[in-house]
């Protein structure tokens, strides 16, 4: 036996191993799913999600879906709580926004990449060291919320105001609008799109981001750009998960000032959000 036939048997016994394990992985995966779209949803959580603006306002058949969304979510995710013991509520509500956003986005398994959601009850001051040119800076800065490193963050007392109502702000869509952005590889404010319609999103996205970073950037009148306010300008992807807030909070005022955007939006999510927050609000 030569010692490229060696080789040969050695990467295919590898690759078999390798297809092996995925099978089984995915396998194991599925009847985990089974068992878990098993179990019923309580009635008490389906109160909690009737206090938010937009459930009663999805189709029934849409409210079914994203109930067993919910379930599968919070058996599949680990849910951490700093300083506070972590309640259904936190799991049935953290669970809602996350998963409303993928309602009717074509994926195999909502966030498969992540693996914790740390709730902490107040704004965490987060300490950061940074370089440059050989001079350190220690900033603090406070934090509502973070996505990052295979984990969401949530600040539980902002969360929950404004699960309930609608404020413009939603710090659970900005945080899963990252984790949405985060499944093309990289954070730069477009989430997986058709090929397609992607040429046309980062024409838009880059236009309106470098209008708001220059008005911000220049201390210029913010005009129509304040309903997006001054932390989009950050970068892309900030850009990216306040408008997504935008879209389901304030989705008349996003229309209004910014209707290419609010379409872009709608085309991608696949949800009408004027119809979700028309009645009584």
């Amino acid at each position: 036996m030569t010692y490229y036939t060696i080789l040969a048997f050695v990467f295919g016994g590898m690759g078999l191993s390798a297809l092996g394990f995925y099978f089984l992985r995915n396998l194991r995966r599925e009847e985990q799913l089974q068992r878990i779209h098993a179990i019923p949803f309580k009635d008490e959580h389906r109160a909690l999600l009737e206090k938010t603006p937009h459930y009663s306002r999805l189709s029934k058949q849409d409210q079914k879906k994203i109930e067993r969304s919910i379930i599968e979510f919070a058996y599949t995710k680990e849910f951490i709580g700093v300083g506070l013991e972590v309640t259904d509520e936190m799991k049935v509500i953290i669970g809602f926004y996350a998963c409303l956003l993928l309602l009717h986005v074509k994926t195999r398994y909502a966030y498969e990449s992540l693996k914790s959601i740390i709730i902490y009850p107040s704004a965490v001051m987060v300490e950061n060291i940074s370089s440059q040119g050989g001079i350190y800076t220690k900033e603090n800065f406070i934090i509502e919320g973070q996505s990052a490193d295979h984990t969401v963050v949530i600040i539980w007392d902002a969360a929950q105001q404004e699960a309930y109502q609608l404020r413009h702000h939603n710090v659970i869509i900005h945080e899963f609008a990252h984790e949405i952005d985060f499944m093309t590889g990289e954070l730069d404010g477009v989430p997986p799109l058709e090929k397609s319609k992607y040429h046309e999103w980062t024409q838009l996205l880059s236009k309106e981001f470098s209008s708001l970073h220059h008005k911000v950037y220049h201390d210029l009148h913010l005009g129509k750009y304040e309903l997006l306010g001054t932390y989009a300008a950050t970068n892309e992807a900030e850009f990216f998960a306040v408008i997504s807030e935008r879209f389901f909070e304030s989705p008349h005022s996003l229309q209004q000032h910014f209707p290419e955007l609010y379409d872009a939006l709608q085309s991608f999510y696949k949800i009408d959000a004027l119809a979700l927050v028309k009645a009584k609000h």
